[in-house]
């Protein structure tokens, strides 16, 4: 990895900006104030400012001046870094025992690391850093090279160590041991700045990354809502419809063979009061399906969920075709399996979803439609994984009559999600009109978007 692209050059996030300094750099502030005069006064008391070449306002006002830049830490972070780094060599040379008390070094450390983990801009960042880095090998040089301050030290051990014992001579040992202390100095700052900058930006991630998820876990929610009226409202669609249309059919037909043909009148009129049970039941169910989440959470008798009827599968179609028929329309049902008992094995979704297409198919003959013969087709095809169904009448449209086009709608939307399509139109060969319905057996799309045939809406 490039210097660059270690100190984030490249990243695309930038760390929010305080506007002012806020109350916990103002108390910092203060707190790093009454440390670094205490060390200075604990030195100057032990004689250590002795020789320090200027008076008390001097040091205060070098103090001062750094413990400002605490304020700035965070609102600045660049401009404090390269400050710090000016000033700390200043001070070494003006003031040398002052900037080196422990109260100041740490706080030195303290405002490097702070300029690194808060940067903004990391390009100027990297230049400030640089400077320091320059700034100090030039101290390091002029003070091996010219200042006093290296000859001193380097006497003193040469009185201590009069030969070499090690595989360094003294001069090279101090110079290296200026040289690690400094870059150990420096580079642990610039470090640890870069870490806690790293840290916020993971954090920062983490942060947008959950609110994210918590935006899409409410738009999934919205959609599962959506979904969940959209089936309701299909559902409601499909069984009031088909048995309201019944109970009219069968009662129409009642009405004109009553005086003549009474058994059948009496026949047709059973078959009015048996769809009117059936709808019940069934608005029954689907209302105790909605309600059951919330009886259940607020302690309901268990056994009352368990009382419902089970939703109609591909079984209960011989059910539905026979109640269907009435004396002017006959309507046949053929179950083709291309293996014995396929469709009990088809998945319970999947045969109600069928099971609704048949009825809403039925209810538009009976309100639409002059048929005289109408014609359920169910196919399970295990072999190639396909359930098709096909409702075909030889009616001509009824005159006075317009469908919303809410049933094919939904017909359309039941087969979209299982993954399959629908066709529903006018045949081409004989009078009359066809619905199929085709789509996998376990109703999973298995790649794309399905095919939908376009659905003609009148019907």
């Amino acid at each position: 990895m490039s210097i660059e692209g270690w100190f984030g050059t490249d990243e695309d996030w930038v760390r929010p900006r305080p506007r002012v300094a806020e109350a916990r750099d103002v108390r910092l502030a203060l707190a790093s104030l009454v440390t670094v005069a205490l060390g200075a006064e604990v030195m100057r008391s032990l004689g250590a400012f002795s020789e320090e070449p200027h008076g008390v306002a001097w040091q205060y006002l070098g103090m001062v001046s750094l413990v400002a830049l605490v304020l700035v830490r965070r609102t600045h972070p660049v401009l404090v870094t390269a400050v710090t780094g000016v000033h700390m060599i200043t001070l070494g040379v003006l003031l040398p025992m002052t900037m080196s008390s422990l109260p100041m070094q740490l706080l030195y450390f303290f405002l490097i690391f702070s300029g690194v983990a808060w940067a903004r801009d990391r390009r100027m960042l990297l230049a400030a850093v640089g400077l320091v880095i320059a700034l100090m090998v030039a101290w390091v040089a002029w003070a091996y090279a010219v200042g006093s301050g290296m000859q001193q030290l380097t006497a003193r051990f040469a009185e201590d160590v009069p030969e070499q014992i090690g595989i360094f001579d003294v001069p090279t040992a101090v110079a290296g041991f200026m040289l690690l202390n400094n870059g150990l100095f420096f580079g642990g700052a610039i470090l640890l700045g870069q870490l806690a900058w790293r840290g916020a930006r993971n954090t920062a991630r983490v942060v947008e990354q959950a609110g994210t998820i918590a935006a899409q876990s409410l738009q999934l929610r919205d959609q599962a809502v959506v979904a969940e009226r959209l089936r309701i409202a299909r559902e409601l669609h499909d069984v009031v419809a088909h048995h309201v249309s019944v109970m009219g059919v069968q009662a129409a037909a009642a009405r004109r063979v009553m005086e003549r043909d009474p058994s059948a009148a009496s026949a047709a009129l059973g078959t009015v009061e048996k769809a009117s049970r059936e709808a019940v039941g069934q608005m029954r169910d689907l209302v105790g399906t909605l309600r059951s989440g919330e009886l259940e959470s607020g302690g309901a008798r268990p056994e009352e969920a368990g009382d419902r009827s089970p939703q109609p599968t591909l079984a209960a179609l011989p059910a539905l075709v026979a109640g269907a028929t009435t004396p002017t329309c006959e309507v046949t049902f053929q179950l083709v399996e291309d293996r014995e008992g396929a469709a009990g094995r088809v998945p319970p979704p999947v045969q109600l979803s069928a099971y609704r297409v048949v009825q809403e198919a039925l209810a538009n003959v009976h309100r639409h439609s002059t048929a005289r013969h109408v014609s359920v087709v169910v196919r399970v095809e295990e072999e190639a994984d396909r359930l098709e169904v096909e409702v075909v009448d030889d009616g001509l449209q009824r005159a006075g009559t317009a469908g919303t086009g809410l049933g094919l709608l939904g017909m359309r939307e039941r087969a979209d999600h299982l993954g399959g399509g629908v066709e529903a139109g006018p045949r081409t060969a004989s009078q009359g009109w066809r619905v199929r319905l085709w789509c996998p057996l376990d109703g999973i799309r298995r790649s794309g978007p399905a095919g939908l045939a376009p659905v003609e809406v009148g019907a």
